[in-house]
């Protein structure tokens, strides 16, 4: 799928914004000043980018514990993030939600989730509201390798055959589930092959591959606001972190994850594919470095002093009135 070279840097953005805000909550985390546990997105910044990219507002998306990369390439205010995961009056949930429950439903967020696998029901949900009220909007719910071996994800693949539901289950292999390696967890030889088990295509792709997952969503966008029903891309992309920070990741060996820099970094990738194309400048996507890299700043040092929610908050948000 051709891409106009104002996609091509909005692209690069996008996964820019997700490496900088991502290695700059590590740097935090390690000073002590991010409260709460995180989980980061470090190394799979082109599944999110080239999945959101063909979505809008009304599309819906549900995320993962690993959320924060999911919100950027959906629209979420990086401010506003940053005012969330540092417990803030006025971020994206008013300072309730922090890293694993983040969440923004003006831009079709519908929330990172601590519980393996539950976004799945969440995005079905989403899909089956759209499908009844006669809507061309589309729903996706991210998972990892882990989450496809839970029952919710198995019985949501099933209902969205049956009932022909637009709905993507986009599968985050990062080669772990948690601690344990895919070698150990998957019985089936991969994600894809039993996903299409179930009756609807799946393709396996390199998710480090910024234009692969683009193109493979592409056609299970088009097929899902057609009414055809839903699709499922795996997208390989090894994980640059352990499962959570600190982790100590006594279960891999580290050299694996200094070769993986070096040899699967979606951006550096992405770049060399640019200009090798002759569609992008070094010096434009250099530029966009900059401005994240200001964006980011500004954002994290305004988040540390602004104010915090009050007592009088813990009553609000509680109940909702249909």
């Amino acid at each position: 799928m051709e891409l106009s070279k104002s996609e091509l840097l909005r692209a690069y953005r996008l996964m820019k914004t997700i490496r900088e805000f991502e290695s700059r909550i590590s740097r935090e985390f390690e000073a002590g000043t991010v409260p709460g546990f995180t989980h980061l997105y470090l190394g799979q910044e082109a599944v999110a980018t080239g999945i959101c990219m063909h979505l809008t507002d009304e599309d819906y998306i549900s995320s993962t514990h690993r959320g924060h990369g999911h919100c950027i390439a959906k629209g979420c205010d990086v401010r506003k993030m940053a005012l969330e995961l540092w417990c803030k009056r006025d971020g994206l949930c008013r300072g309730k939600g922090g890293s694993m429950h983040i969440a923004d439903i003006s831009k079709g967020m519908l929330g990172a989730n601590a519980i393996v696998g539950a976004g799945a029901p969440l995005a079905l949900g989403a899909a089956l509201t759209a499908k009844t009220l006669g809507k061309p909007n589309v729903s996706v719910t991210f998972g990892g390798d882990g989450a496809t071996n839970q029952g919710t994800v198995f019985e949501s693949m099933n209902f969205a055959v049956v009932l022909k539901l637009p709905v993507i289950f986009a599968v985050e292999n990062n080669g772990y589930g948690e601690h344990t390696g895919i070698a150990y967890h998957l019985g089936a030889k991969d994600i894809a092959s039993r996903a299409a088990a179930f009756g609807m295509p799946a393709v396996m792709v390199d998710g480090t591959d910024f234009f692969a997952v683009y193109d493979a969503m592409g056609e299970a966008t088009a097929r899902a606001r057609s009414g055809a029903g839903p699709s499922t891309i795996e997208c390989v992309a090894p994980r640059w972190r352990g499962h959570f920070e600190g982790d100590a990741q006594a279960y891999r060996d580290l050299t694996e994850i200094k070769e993986l820099r070096e040899r699967k970094d979606c951006l550096k990738l992405f770049r060399e594919r640019v200009r090798e194309d002759k569609k992008l400048e070094a010096h434009e996507m250099d530029r966009v470095d900059l401005d994240v890299l200001a964006l980011i700043d500004e954002a994290v040092e305004a988040a540390k002093v602004a104010p915090h929610p009050t007592p009088e908050d813990l009553l609000t948000d509680v109940y909702v009135s249909y």
